[in-house]
């Protein structure tokens, strides 16, 4: 049994801020463990790309660390909406050489300790789940599992939460084939000719912001959610902007494809990727979302290739782009494996009633 020590610990207002190394030790911790899961050093994301989303005042992290004398081996993270939907969601995270040793409970038991004096009502985790021979563990959905056996889905059991979904990791691998892609973009377009294709690169013009906080609200609506009951996610035009300056202000980039419905001049739906400034790192496969009400016009394949198109004019060098889809998404999938999306792995969503 090793002894370790839990913590609160403050979230810095820059990575310069950041002279002790906390925020960049447990991200660590994160990457570790992701690239335990998939196996590969793609999932890994800097310290510098993920701090503004721990900057966002409408979704509020408190952050636990264990540490082994100097060491930060594990964290668990507990964020929450500002608007107080009841609800939190869950990051708990040990070294792999780490585990095994009372760790893990001690900050499931002091996260969730945090959840029940916000006075939440349920949890959300998500949890990769490296394949492995045996018994699988089913999601109610009817679409994919994990191992049963699994480290983390027996820890996950035990403590009382419940697989509700799987989500797909996959993979894109760079530079895309530019004639793959014509094709593909203009077989879309036979089907959406009542539709224009927008694409910028950094900020959102500030005609279109309205109609993005639009799509971005609807992510909580539409978007598979299986039986972990997403709260409805509120956006406004100033927290969709500034939700960008926080974003833009990490060495990074934002590519975003719209599509325009000619007819009505709204948006039917976007696509965004996250571009590292470090080129030998993953692009981000981040939010796709088309309206229900415009759905059937294959503006799904026409964003994502309009987006790769951008990518490969404007930022090329990077090795892949990644992105994760809940198995049971069928639409988006199919899209994705016509794009040339490989899978890489799997984790499970998880819920959890307080």
């Amino acid at each position: 049994m090793s002894t370790f020590t839990i913590d609160e610990a403050a979230i810095p207002r820059s990575i310069a801020d950041d002279r002790d190394g906390v925020f960049a030790g447990m991200m660590a911790v994160r990457n570790a463990v992701e690239m335990a899961g998939y196996g590969i050093p793609e999932v890994a994301v800097s310290a510098e790309e993920m701090l503004p989303h721990y900057l966002d005042e409408h979704e509020p992290k408190r952050v636990l660390l264990a540490r082994s004398g100097d060491a930060i081996v594990g964290r668990a993270v507990l964020e929450t909406q500002l608007d107080d939907a009841g609800v939190g969601w869950v990051d708990l995270q040990v070294l792999p050489e780490m585990q095994g040793r009372g760790i893990g409970r001690a900050l499931g038991d002091e996260i969730e300790s945090l959840a029940r004096g916000a006075r939440l009502t349920r949890l959300i985790t998500y949890a990769v789940s490296r394949d492995a021979p045996g018994e699988r563990l089913p999601a109610p959905t009817g679409f994919g599992s994990v191992p049963a056996g699994n480290r983390e889905v027996r820890f996950l059991l035990a403590r009382g939460w419940t697989l509700e979904q799987v989500e797909r990791g996959s993979r894109f691998a760079l530079p895309a084939d530019p004639e793959a892609l014509a094709a593909l973009r203009a077989s879309a377009e036979l089907h959406a000719r009542d539709y224009r294709v927008l694409t910028w690169v950094g900020a959102t013009p500030p005609e279109l912001l309205g109609d993005l906080a639009e799509l971005q609200t609807r992510m909580s609506t539409d978007a598979p959610s299986a039986g972990l009951d997403e709260p409805l996610d509120v956006w406004t035009a100033e927290r969709f902007a500034n939700k960008e300056a926080l974003l833009l202000d990490a060495p990074q980039q934002l590519l975003t494809a719209a599509a325009r419905h000619e007819p009505s001049g709204r948006l039917g739906g976007f696509t965004r990727l996250s571009v590292p400034d470090d080129t030998s790192r993953a692009v981000g496969q981040w939010d796709t979302i088309v309206l229900r009400e415009h759905r059937g016009h294959r503006l799904g394949m026409l964003l994502k290739v309009a987006n790769l198109q951008l990518l490969g004019e404007t930022a090329p060098g990077h090795p892949s782009v990644l992105t994760w889809n809940a198995e049971e998404n069928r639409p988006m999938l199919a899209v994705n494996e016509a794009v040339g999306f490989v899978p890489i792995g799997y984790e499970g969503a998880w819920r959890k009633t307080l």
